[in-house]
C-alpha cells in the first residue's frame, strides 16, 4: 500500500447455505457488493464474520476465494488472531502469502479469564511482527477480555515496525484514541474505530482517521469520515444524525446478522443463515432493521435485484 488505509474498512459477513455450507458463489457477491459500495478496504474472517465459527479449512477457502475474487481491486485485511501465537504467526504469513494487504489480530485470550500478561501480549505480536512485512491493525475490544493499557499499545506502535493501525472499540473509545495518538502518534498509520460506528464522531473528534463497521451500509457512514477529515464538521454531523437509528438498531439489537439479513433482503446472498448456537433474528427486530434500511435507501437492499 502507497497510502495508509483510511476512512471505511468494513467487515465481510460469511455466507452460508441454509444447511450450513459455506457458500462459495455468495461470498464473490459479497467481495463485490462491499466493492460497489464505495468501500475503501474489505476484511475477512473477523468476528462480524463468524471467524469463530468456522474450520481451519474454511477459513483457508474463505480467504484465497475472497483475495482472489477481490483480485486487487481493493486491499483485504485477513483476521489472523489465535491464543496460540505459533497459530497467529502461521496464519499471519499464509495471508500474507496468498495477498492479504495487512492482517488484523485481537490479543491472545481463551474465555475471559485465561490471557497472558502484558510482556507476553508484546511477545505474541513481536513474533508475527518478525514474520511478515505487511501492515498489523491491533483489534482492542471487549470480546477478549482483555484491557490493553495505552502504554502497551504505545509501545506496540513504537517498538515493532508493522503495528501500525489500531481499532479501538472498547467504553471511552474516544478518550482512549486520543491518548494513543498522543503517546505514539507518529508510529500510528491508522487510529480506527469499530462498534457499527455507534462512536464515530466522538472518535473522529478524538483524531480517528477511519472506521472499520459491518458491511451493511458503508456507503452512507463513510462521508461521515470523509468530511470530518476534511473540516466540514457540519456535514459530518449531520451525515451521523441521519444514520445513527440504524447504527444504534445493528449494534444494540442485531449484530453480525444485520448484515446478512440485509444482503438477503437486497439478493447479494441466498440465505442469511448464522452457524448454531447463534440464532437466527427475531420477525420483530428484523422488520424495524428493514424498515431503517428503507428508509435510508441502503444500496445493498437493491444490489441484487
Amino acid at each position: 500500500m502507497k497510502q495508509p488505509l483510511a476512512n471505511i474498512l468494513p467487515v465481510a459477513p460469511t455466507p452460508f447455505h441454509p444447511d450450513g455450507r459455506v457458500d462459495e458463489d455468495g461470498m464473490r457477491r459479497v467481495i463485490d457488493c462491499m466493492i460497489d459500495q464505495g468501500v475503501d478496504a474489505i476484511c475477512i474472517l473477523a468476528n462480524y464474520s463468524e471467524q469463530f465459527l468456522l474450520s481451519d479449512e474454511e477459513r483457508t477457502l474463505l480467504m484465497r476465494l475472497s483475495l482472489e475474487h477481490a483480485a486487487g481491486r481493493v486491499p483485504v485485511i485477513v483476521t489472523t488472531s489465535h491464543f496460540s501465537t505459533q497459530i497467529a504467526t502461521e496464519r499471519a504469513k499464509l495471508a500474507q502469502s496468498m495477498g492479504a494487504s495487512m492482517i488484523m489480530m485481537m490479543p491472545p485470550y481463551h474465555g475471559s479469564g485465561l490471557y497472558p500478561a502484558p510482556q507476553g501480549i508484546f511477545e505474541h505480536f513481536e513474533a508475527v511482527n518478525r514474520a511478515i512485512s505487511i501492515p498489523v491493525m491491533v483489534q482492542d475490544a471487549p470480546l477478549s477480555g482483555v484491557t490493553l493499557p495505552v502504554e502497551l499499545l504505545a509501545r506496540l506502535a513504537r517498538e515493532l515496525e508493522n503495528v501500525s493501525y489500531f481499532k479501538i472499540e472498547c467504553p471511552f473509545a474516544a478518550d482512549k484514541l486520543a491518548a494513543l495518538i498522543e503517546a505514539a502518534g507518529e508510529h500510528i498509520l491508522g487510529p480506527f474505530d469499530g462498534e457499527e460506528a455507534v462512536t464515530l464522531l466522538a472518535d473522529l473528534d478524538a483524531g480517528a482517521t477511519g472506521t472499520m463497521t459491518s458491511a451493511m451500509f458503508p456507503e452512507k457512514i463513510r462521508p461521515i469520515v470523509v468530511e470530518h477529515r476534511a473540516g466540514n464538521t457540519a456535514a459530518a454531523l449531520e451525515q451521523w444524525q441521519k444514520c445513527l437509528p440504524l447504527i444504534n438498531h445493528e449494534n444494540r439489537q442485531c449484530g453480525l446478522r444485520a448484515a446478512k439479513v440485509i444482503f438477503k433482503e437486497g439478493g447479494v446472498i441466498r440465505s442469511d443463515h448464522v452457524r448454531h448456537p447463534l440464532k437466527p433474528m427475531s420477525e420483530r427486530t428484523r422488520s424495524r432493521l428493514l424498515q431503517l434500511a428503507r428508509d435510508l435507501d441502503v444500496m445493498a437492499l437493491k444490489w441484487g435485484k
